[in-house]
């Protein structure tokens, strides 16, 4: 049985009224009857442009948004039909890191609360046996314990997103959703992270749904390959066969608009 299976799984947004009451009629559909399976261990690449509906995914899999259509089973279990607290007893397993390394963390917070925070909401621990897994976070995304103590603010880009990636280990979690997480970083400083997220795959056995725009990235990090095109998933297979011999001529596209990376 695979750790997540999507089918028909559809997000249509209304479109809104201007200011002056028109523009109200038609609708847009963000994610359009998508079906795909992610296997334990393994990482599934979700590629396309801005706009193609991949966030919107990635939020729906994890029901931080309502679909509008479909199902979501998560290890057997009907995400869709849970009430919120057979949901949040889920949630531990099931984590996101999030585009943006500054906005997703609280700036009012040190980063020991803020790493902490999933575990003061699900777990009873010491302040002791607290900031002992805290520090345990931080080593394990290449930071030092001294980082706990230190804002957000106080820190780059690229050590912001290791402290959002330690938050989300903080439950060890058994699926990551990794929205964008390079992309609002320069070339260097996301191939580490992406380096990163590898090497914490192996030693968590974590299971990724990793979206992006790069295919370079997707290829070096992914087992298959999902493609979207304005909401619909037009190929899906994997990694060395979608990187090889794409069948549709919007895969082609991507693979040859973006440039290779090193990693």
């Amino acid at each position: 049985m695979a750790l997540l299976e999507v089918r028909g799984l559809t997000k249509i947004y209304p479109m809104g009224q201007n200011i002056f009451g028109s523009g109200g009629s038609g609708e847009v559909r963000a994610v359009d009857d998508v079906s795909l399976e992610i296997q334990a261990g393994e990482t599934l690449g979700l590629v396309g442009e801005s706009g193609s509906g991949k966030s919107t995914l990635g939020r729906l899999v994890l029901r931080l948004i309502e679909p509008t259509a479909g199902t979501v089973a998560f290890q057997g279990h009907d995400l869709l039909s849970l009430g919120h607290r057979d949901l949040r007893r889920l949630r531990r397993d099931m984590q996101i890191i999030f585009q943006d390394p500054f906005g997703s963390l609280d700036p009012r917070f040190r980063v020991q609360e803020i790493i902490a925070e999933p575990l003061v909401i699900h777990e009873r621990l010491s302040r002791d046996l607290l900031r002992a897994r805290v520090s345990e976070l931080l080593r394990a995304v290449g930071m030092d314990d001294s980082a706990a103590r230190r804002y957000p603010h106080e820190f780059s880009g690229g050590q912001r997103q290791r402290i959002g990636i330690a938050r989300a280990l903080a439950l060890r979690p058994k699926f990551i959703v990794a929205d964008e997480p390079v992309s609002a970083l320069d070339v260097s400083v996301g191939a580490q992270i992406v380096n990163l997220l590898a090497q914490l795959q192996r030693e968590f056995g974590l299971t990724y749904l990793f979206i992006s725009h790069s295919m370079p990235v997707v290829r070096y990090l992914a087992t298959r390959i999902a493609v979207m095109y304005r909401g619909k998933l037009v190929e899906i297979g994997p990694t060395e066969q979608i990187t090889t011999a794409p069948r549709d001529p919007y895969t082609r596209s991507l693979l040859e608009a973006t440039p290779e990376i090193a990693v």
